[in-house]
C-alpha cells in the first residue's frame, strides 16, 4: 500500500474493528466449523442476512441517499438505513459523504478510495486513516435529511441490533449453542462478506473490466463482481450515469438492486426512478 501523507492520522478504532471482525472470521469460524459445525439453519441465516444487509447498502446508502436515483416513503428509507447500518460501514451520513467525494474527485488525492495508490489502499487501507479531505461541504445536502441524521445519531445501537438479531434467532432455534452459531454466521461472517463485497467495487471495479460507457476515470464494468455485490459491478456505467437507479441498464444485466427499486415502485413505495442513458430503453 502506498505511503499515506503526513497530514493523515492513523485510526486505531477502525483498525481494531477491522482486525477483530477479520480475525474472528478467518480463524475463529473455521475452527468452530471443524470442532462443532454449522447447521443448515446457520447457513440459511447467513444468506438471508447477507442479502438483506447488502441491499441496505446498495439500495439504501448508495442509490437512494448518495445519488438520489429514486424517492421513497420515509419509513421505507428508515428501514433501508437500518439494514444498511448492520453492515458496519459507517453511518449513511459519513458513508454517503465519502462516496459523493469519490465521484467528485475520482482518482485524485481527495478520492477516499483512490485506486492510483494501489489495490490495498482502495480496497480497505483507506479506512485506517483520518483524512483532512473529509469536509462538511460533502455533507450539506445529507444534513438536511432528518432520516439520515436520525440514523447517524443511533448508528452504533443499529450495528448492535444487526448482531443481536441472529443471536436471538439462533437462541430460539437451538439454545445457547444455536445463538453462538447464528452469531458467527449471521452476524460476523455475514458482516465480513458484505464489507468485502463493497470493497471490491472500490478496488477491483477501478482495475479490472471494460469501459464501454466512458474513459473519464478508472471505473470499469465487471459482470462477475455484480454477482457478489447485488449489481454494483457495472461501475463504468454508474460513473457515467451516476444518478440512474440502474447500474446494469440492460434487462439481462444482473442487478438485483434495480429490481428491488422497481418492485418498490410497483408497490407504490418508491417513485421518480431516474433513467439517464437515452440509448437504453426503460425496463
Amino acid at each position: 500500500m502506498a505511503d499515506q501523507s503526513a497530514d493523515q492520522q492513523f485510526s486505531l478504532l477502525n483498525f481494531m474493528l477491522f482486525c477483530a471482525v477479520g480475525a474472528t472470521t478467518v480463524i475463529g469460524i473455521p475452527l468452530y466449523a471443524y470442532f462443532i459445525g454449522f447447521s443448515l439453519f446457520d447457513w440459511t441465516l447467513f444468506l438471508v442476512m447477507y442479502i438483506v444487509t447488502g441491499m441496505g447498502i446498495t439500495v439504501g446508502y448508495h442509490r437512494l441517499v448518495a445519488h438520489q436515483s429514486f424517492e421513497c416513503r420515509n419509513w421505507v428509507k428508515a428501514c433501508l438505513l437500518v439494514i444498511g447500518g448492520w453492515a458496519l460501514q459507517n453511518s449513511a451520513l459519513l458513508w454517503c459523504a465519502d462516496h459523493i467525494r469519490h465521484h467528485a474527485k475520482t482518482d485524485q488525492e481527495e478520492d477516499p478510495y483512490n485506486v492510483t495508490k494501489g489495490f490495498w489502499h482502495s480496497h480497505c487501507g483507506w479506512l485506517f486513516y483520518e483524512t483532512p479531505h473529509r469536509t462538511e461541504k460533502y455533507e450539506i445536502r445529507l444534513r438536511r435529511d432528518p432520516i439520515v441524521l436520525w440514523q447517524h445519531r443511533y448508528y452504533w445501537p443499529i450495528v448492535l441490533s444487526g448482531l443481536l438479531l441472529p443471536c436471538l434467532l439462533g437462541l430460539w432455534h437451538g439454545g445457547v449453542q444455536g445463538a453462538v452459531s447464528a452469531f458467527l454466521m449471521g452476524g460476523l461472517f455475514r458482516m465480513f462478506m458484505v464489507l468485502n463485497s463493497t470493497f471490491t467495487i472500490n478496488s477491483l471495479c477501478h482495475m479490472v473490466g471494460s469501459q464501454p460507457h466512458g474513459t473519464q476515470d478508472s471505473s470499469r464494468d465487471s459482470w462477475l463482481i455484480s454477482f457478489i455485490s447485488f449489481g454494483e459491478g457495472y461501475h463504468n456505467y454508474h460513473h457515467t450515469y451516476a444518478r440512474d437507479f440502474r447500474n446494469g441498464p440492460k434487462w439481462y444485466n444482473f442487478d438485483p438492486s434495480k429490481w428491488i427499486i422497481y418492485t418498490l415502485s410497483l408497490l407504490g413505495l418508491a417513485s421518480n426512478l431516474r433513467r439517464l442513458d437515452p440509448t437504453v430503453s426503460a425496463e
